[in-house]
């Protein structure tokens, strides 16, 4: 999003925008109040944000978002730039902005997402890692952890839980475990089975391979499983 209350400025960047790949131009707003509005509806990858606008700031518009989209700001005053980095902005551009600056700012926001998708990746690997559930096999409560679990099979109104150690019966359906398990990692392949989709090591036929075992595929989830194989 590109707010600035200047058309001049705004032509500048659009042309600058319109010369890198996979960047798109979501609105072009004349002042702080319009884009504000705009805020409140839809979320933006990155705004482009002039200071100096009359009714409202740039920074006042920051400072009155609940959630922040990254801001590269662009002005015509070198004096706000300790305000900008105090928020957090990923860049602080003086006009006039020379397309070769410009290109540094989208590098910063190319790393500051590529930094994103590598914490919350790591995020997620560490907590599935340490995510675990109990399950009640007897008179006590069995602790498997979901990195374990190879597969389940639903056996009337019991599912039998297989792991790299043991094999666990407990009174459970298995809609309730399709419900709870993370779908990144686990998908459901027959009406009886879930399988941990991070031990396929092969398919045939109607027959998918996990480690050893060979677990059966059905009609109406064939579709779906086919779609997680070509999304890997």
């Amino acid at each position: 999003m590109i707010i600035d209350d200047e058309p001049p400025a705004q032509e500048l960047l659009r042309s600058y925008v319109s010369r890198i790949e996979h960047f798109e131009i979501a609105a072009i707003c004349n002042n702080a109040l319009e884009a504000f509005a705009l805020l409140q509806k839809s979320m933006v990858d990155v705004l482009f944000l002039d200071i100096s606008m009359p009714q409202m700031s740039g920074l006042e518009l920051i400072r009155s978002l609940p959630q922040r989209p990254p801001v590269i700001f662009t002005t015509a005053y070198r004096e706000y730039g300790a305000d900008g980095y105090e928020l957090d902005a990923l860049d602080y551009l003086v006009k006039p902005i020379t397309f070769d600056r410009f290109l540094k700012a989208i590098a910063k926001f190319n790393q500051y997402k590529l930094y994103l998708s590598h914490h919350e990746s790591g995020l997620l690997a560490n907590a599935f890692e340490q995510a675990y559930m109990y399950f009640k096999v007897n008179k006590e409560l069995a602790k498997i952890f979901l990195r374990e679990i190879i597969y389940i099979e639903s056996i009337k109104d019991y599912i039998k839980i297989i792991t790299d150690s043991r094999s666990v019966v407990t009174y459970q359906r298995i809609s309730y475990m399709e419900e709870k398990l993370p779908e990144s990692k686990f998908l459901r392949v027959h009406k009886s089975y879930i399988i941990a989709v991070d031990r396929v090591s092969g398919f045939s036929n109607d027959l998918v391979s996990l480690d050893k075992f060979s677990i059966p595929v059905g009609r109406s989830y064939k579709q779906k499983f086919m779609e997680y194989l070509r999304g890997n």
